[in-house]
């Protein structure tokens, strides 16, 4: 492991043999959390003597993938739990992974402001340490399950900066999924007692909203179907078909596990229009 230390950022980089694909964990302060949080990022790089590996880089600004975590994860999750790092080498893509907690990927109503952090600090200050491009269409978004609404909620709201949201058994109706918690715990900050439909947290209306903007990212959605969010994804899939959206669909076999999303992120990458 090689430890960087440049300015205010904190780097880990991690090398397989001599030469590879730099996973770097990086530390930095939010102006908007208004704390130190993470981001773990993998960086293309151009190798011809890897073992086993194929590496290369696709330009001076590399096209990026933000790839967001689950409910019960970090932004370390993805690299520990799948691939990930083989899977990118060959593609020349850069992958940002935040850490974003227990917020939905939303400006908690009591709270920390994620949403803010996400869509507009984060790739601000992605740029800024390493060179990716800031163009709509390098530039995609995909995540699981809590992820998956983040992901979609992203692209969504800002089809002007994201060209391309995929969704891994995603949380899909944010409506139906925190009225079964009742409105409590965690859905009780991030929302409290305010209405959810029809506002920017909720898919179902977000896609109505969007349906006619010339800008509008391609979707892609998978969904096991033996996961507890199936159902909410048939409808989604349902709505997104008579809106005419752009949206390509896996609801194979498949629970809401790490061995799903391992096969499935391989499919997400197949799919980016790189």
């Amino acid at each position: 492991m090689v430890k960087m230390v440049i300015g205010k950022q904190n780097y880990n980089l991690f090398f397989e043999g001599m030469v590879r694909v730099a996973l770097i964990h990086c530390q930095f302060f939010s102006e908007v959390l208004q704390l130190s949080t993470s981001m773990t990022v993998l960086l293309p790089q151009q190798t011809s003597t890897q073992i086993g590996m194929e590496n290369k880089t696709l330009g001076n600004k590399h096209k990026t993938l933000y790839l967001l975590h689950g409910f019960s994860d970090d932004d370390t999750i993805w690299t520990r739990r799948t691939s990930i790092e083989r899977y990118v080498a060959p593609l020349g893509l850069a992958v940002v992974m935040p850490q974003v907690h227990h917020s939905f990927y939303t400006d908690m109503k009591y709270g920390n402001k994620y949403w803010t952090f996400l869509t507009e600090e984060l790739p601000s200050i992605a740029r800024s340490f390493f060179p990716l491009s800031d163009a709509r269409e390098d530039n995609f978004v995909a995540g699981l399950s809590m992820g998956g609404y983040g992901a979609l909620k992203w692209a969504l709201n800002r089809p002007e900066h994201i060209s391309a949201a995929a969704s891994l058994s995603g949380v899909t109706d944010i409506v139906s999924h925190s009225n079964r918690q009742n409105r409590e715990g965690i859905f009780k900050l991030i929302f409290g007692d305010d209405e959810i439909s029809g506002t920017e947290h909720d898919l179902f209306s977000l896609i109505e909203k969007t349906q006619m903007n010339e800008r509008k990212p391609i979707l892609y959605q998978c969904c096991g179907t033996e996961d507890f969010l199936y159902e909410d994804n048939v409808r989604f899939k349902k709505l997104c078909e008579k809106t005419n959206f752009n949206l390509t669909t896996d609801f194979g076999l498949g629970d809401h596990e790490w061995g799903y999303w391992d096969k499935k992120i391989q499919d997400v990458l197949a799919w980016l229009p790189l």
